[in-house]
């Protein structure tokens, strides 16, 4: 099959700006008012946000892997014959870039027009909130662990590092495209927030050292048929104002003088215990 193949002769093409030239907020704005555009990497993840239903603008393919025997690149752009495909030697991308391609490949997307609160949260069970989680890595490696353990979805403050950041949605292995998301409205949280996931019929769980809480292991955070698990970011952990609104705070216990656990590890044995159900 014969492919809309484009090689790499002029580094200033504006076609190749978005992969070049433009940072993250860059892209996140680049249509406003409507969504942006976000950078995909790796035959994996792309195929989930493929298949999630975000709409390809571009790949960006190193040449071997464009050719006939390119292996899983080529059967994923075969399935798009019409979206242009950038393609160089790898030396090349890699200075077009600026930074070593996973597996050769990135994909340039559209991005959806993210669901409401009550949307993803109406039939689900088990959430995840995360609050100020900075750093793109963690905030991945918390959706994959989300998704693998039970959470029906993941709310984010506007504080937090955008799932859909390249980092962020390759260290999740793709599962940002596999688990409901949204992003909190903007100077919602926590009062209004936590108002609208009550009416929902939610109680709300945060996770904290503190020493009035309760174990992670207490029966009654298992009993509730709706758990809202509250993360914080990484550091200074929950805010005073968040801890005090939610019903409970949960303690992870700790062993040979550990004082905590990074924010993605503890997500990780939260989401294992409390995503049961008596």
């Amino acid at each position: 099959m014969k492919l809309n193949e484009i090689e790499i002769t002029d580094f200033n093409a504006p076609e190749l700006d978005i992969y070049a030239r433009c940072n993250e907020a860059q892209l996140l704005h680049y249509f406003e008012p409507n969504p942006g555009i976000f950078i995909a990497e790796s035959p994996k993840v792309i195929e989930r946000a493929l298949n999630a239903g975000y709409v390809p603008i571009s790949f960006l393919a190193e040449k071997r892997l464009v050719s006939a025997d390119g292996g899983e690149t080529r059967q994923l752009l075969e399935k798009y014959p019409d979206v242009p495909v950038f393609t160089a030697e790898y030396n090349v991308l890699t200075k077009l870039t600026g930074f070593a391609l996973t597996r050769g490949m990135l994909c340039a997307m559209k991005r959806n027009v993210l669901p409401s609160v009550e949307d993803i949260c109406k039939h689900a069970n088990r959430i995840a909130i995360l609050e100020d989680v900075v750093n793109p890595t963690n905030v991945g490696a918390i959706i994959r662990s989300a998704a693998a353990l039970g959470m029906d979805a993941v709310l984010l403050t506007h504080g937090c590092a955008d799932p859909l950041y390249r980092r962020a949605s390759r260290v999740s292995m793709g599962t940002v495209f596999q688990i409901p998301w949204t992003i909190l409205p903007k100077n919602s949280w926590p009062d209004a927030s936590m108002d609208t996931l009550k009416a929902l019929g939610f109680k709300t769980a945060a996770m904290a050292l503190k020493t009035d809480s309760v174990s992670i292991d207490d029966p009654v955070l298992t009993s509730h048929e709706k758990l809202a698990i509250v993360l914080g970011t990484e550091g200074e952990g929950l805010k005073d104002a968040t801890i005090a609104a939610c019903d409970y705070t949960v303690l992870i216990p700790m062993f040979h003088g550990v004082d905590s656990l990074n924010v993605a590890a503890a997500s990780a044995v939260a989401f294992w215990q409390l995503g049961r159900r008596k």
